[in-house]
C-alpha cells in the first residue's frame, strides 16, 4: 500500500446499518473544511489504544455536498482485524480519518467494472453523476459470488436501469448471468473500445480485466485503476 500521512482527524460515528450480510454503512462526522473528489479514499483507524496504527483504506460513498461522510465497508470477521472491529462499532465510537487520496476519478462516460466491494469508489461517482443528471452513457458491471452479495442493488438499479449488470460467479438465479467477466463477456457487452474503463476490485480482477481490455484495443490512458 502506498504510504499516506497518518489519520489525524477525530470524528464520531453517527449511525451504522448493514447493507448486506457482511457489508456495513457508516455515517460519520465530517471535519470542518474537509473536501474530496468522488472515487477517492482515506485511511481510517479506531481512536483507541492498540488500534490507532492499525489503519486501512476505505472509499467515500457520500455525495461531496453532504454535511456528513459515508463509508460502505465489507467486514472480514474471520481476520479479527480492523473491519471486524468496525463491525462491532456503534454510534458514538470515535474514528481517526486521514486526508483523501486515490487515482479513481471520473474522466468521462464509459464502463465501470467492479469486483465485489470494489464497487464502493464507483458509488460516489455514480451518485454525483445522477444528481447532476449526467449519468447517461455509463454502464456498471458488478461481479459477485451470489445475489445476496450485491451492494446497493435497488439504488444502483434506480440510477442506471438496464445499464446496471450483475454477473454472479457461484449461484444460478433466474434473471442473472452466472459466469465470470471474461473476454467473451466483454466482447458481448462493449461495442466501442474508444471510451473510458474504470476497474476496481481484488488485484487479480483488476489485472485480468485490464489485460482483456488492452487486448481488445483499449488504450492505457483510457483504463482508470488504483495504482
Amino acid at each position: 500500500m502506498q504510504e499516506h500521512p497518518l489519520p489525524t482527524h477525530v470524528v464520531k460515528i453517527l449511525d451504522t446499518a448493514f447493507v448486506t450480510h457482511n457489508v456495513k454503512r457508516f455515517k460519520v462526522e465530517k471535519p470542518k473544511g474537509y473536501t474530496y473528489t468522488p472515487g477517492q479514499a482515506t485511511l481510517i483507524a479506531l481512536n483507541r489504544e492498540g488500534w490507532k496504527d492499525r489503519r486501512g483504506p476505505f472509499t467515500f460513498t457520500s455525495l461531496t455536498s453532504k454535511r456528513t461522510l459515508e463509508f460502505i465497508i465489507k467486514l472480514y470477521d474471520e481476520r479479527q482485524g480492523l473491519t471486524h472491529q468496525l463491525g462491532l462499532a456503534r454510534k458514538g465510537t470515535e474514528l481517526l480519518i486521514g486526508e483523501p487520496f486515490g487515482a479513481i476519478t471520473y474522466q468521462g462516460p464509459g464502463y465501470f467494472f467492479a469486483g465485489g466491494s470494489g464497487v464502493t469508489p464507483f458509488i460516489a461517482i455514480l451518485r454525483d453523476l445522477y444528481k447532476e443528471k449526467k449519468i447517461a452513457g455509463n454502464t456498471l458491471i458488478c461481479s459477485n459470488q451470489t445475489a445476496s452479495d450485491i451492494i446497493l442493488d435497488e439504488e444502483l438499479t434506480r440510477m442506471l436501469g438496464k445499464n446496471f449488470l450483475n454477473i454472479l460467479t457461484r449461484q444460478h438465479v433466474i434473471g442473472f448471468q452466472e459466469r465470470r467477466i471474461d473476454r467473451n463477456t466483454i466482447v458481448a457487452l462493449v461495442q466501442n473500445f474508444d471510451q473510458h474503463f474504470y476497474i476496481c476490485g481484488p488485484r487479480s480482477f483488476v489485472r485480468n480485466i485490464s489485460d482483456i481490455l488492452s487486448g481488445l484495443g483499449a488504450t492505457a490512458e483510457s483504463i482508470v485503476i488504483e495504482h
